[in-house]
């Protein structure tokens, strides 16, 4: 299982404590450091849509209103942090959040 976040995010922090506690082995993949690749951002993409834009951040709130009408992989490869946290792929599924939805199927 790989959770994509940010590491000093606390959904992300409590995310992945709650994986491990269900047995879970957890790959942590900070998109600070590490942003995602064209193919793995395209296919989180495919399965959230416009969703993977996390309109309520910090770094949304600065961007100028130009910079905001872009489209979402352009937006996500300009400011990866931009990105909606966590995205969990389970090996089957992708999940994106830390709802009580996400955390029924998981833990």
């Amino acid at each position: 299982m790989t959770l994509y976040g940010i590491k000093t995010c606390d959904t992300c922090r409590a995310a992945r404590r709650a994986l491990e506690a269900a047995g879970h082995a957890v790959v942590f993949h900070d998109i600070r450091a590490e942003p995602l690749a064209p193919a793995v951002r395209d296919r989180f993409l495919d399965a959230f849509g416009g969703d993977l834009v996390n309109r309520r951040s910090a770094t949304w709130r600065q961007l100028p209103a130009a910079e905001r009408a872009r489209a979402p992989a352009a937006l996500l490869a300009a400011h990866p942090t931009l990105m909606k946290r966590p995205v969990i792929d389970d090996g089957a599924t992708l999940h994106l959040g830390w709802g009580r939805d996400v955390q029924a199927a998981l833990t």
